[in-house]
């Protein structure tokens, strides 16, 4: 958060007065400008230091700082809704039916919501040798989910795990 000179702490002789209502009063001397905010019982807040002369505002301190870090705040709150969750799903050749229809519900909501699934098939013992099996799982997933979802990558064996992921379609 950026810090605000106040006051007796601001340093110019000259400063472009903004009154407690956003009015324009104009360009006055700091010690005008310091009378009047007192006055009012307010501060004097340097708003942009960098203009010539700076700008300043009369305001209550507290209340806009306070007001700053409320901000921040929804700020960051609405940039982390707007990032992408990576959901993992994981499944074993030998899913039942009424199992993976539970499975695929769950990653239509993930995708509903704009997440990716990162879906992990595993392997046991001698189902390696049958990759078949994980071949028609992916294909039921993908033909089960081809209306909300695509593809972002394709099934590659890592190990014990046949893994790809979705994405949700652009619409």
């Amino acid at each position: 958060m950026q810090n605000y000179r106040i006051n007796r702490q601001i340093r110019a002789k000259e400063v472009r007065l903004i009154d407690e209502t956003g009015k324009q009063v104009g360009i006055v001397p700091l010690e005008e400008a310091l009378r009047i905010a007192e006055e009012k019982g307010l501060d004097l807040v340097e708003i942009a230091p960098q203009a010539n002369p700076p700008v300043c505002k009369i305001l209550d301190y507290g209340k806009f700082i306070y007001e700053q870090k409320k901000k921040e705040k929804t700020a960051k709150k609405k940039q982390r809704e707007h990032a992408i969750e990576v959901k993992d799903i994981q499944l074993s050749t030998r899913i039942d039916e009424h199992d993976l229809k539970v499975k695929l519900k769950h990653m239509r909501e993930f995708l509903e919501d704009g997440d990716k699934v990162r879906v992990r098939i595993k392997f046991r013992g001698r189902e390696n040798i049958h990759p078949e099996l994980g071949d028609r799982l992916v294909q039921r997933i993908l033909e089960d989910l081809s209306d909300i979802g695509q593809i972002e990558s394709e099934p590659k064996k890592e190990g014990a795990f046949l893994m790809f992921s979705l994405i949700p379609k652009k619409r």
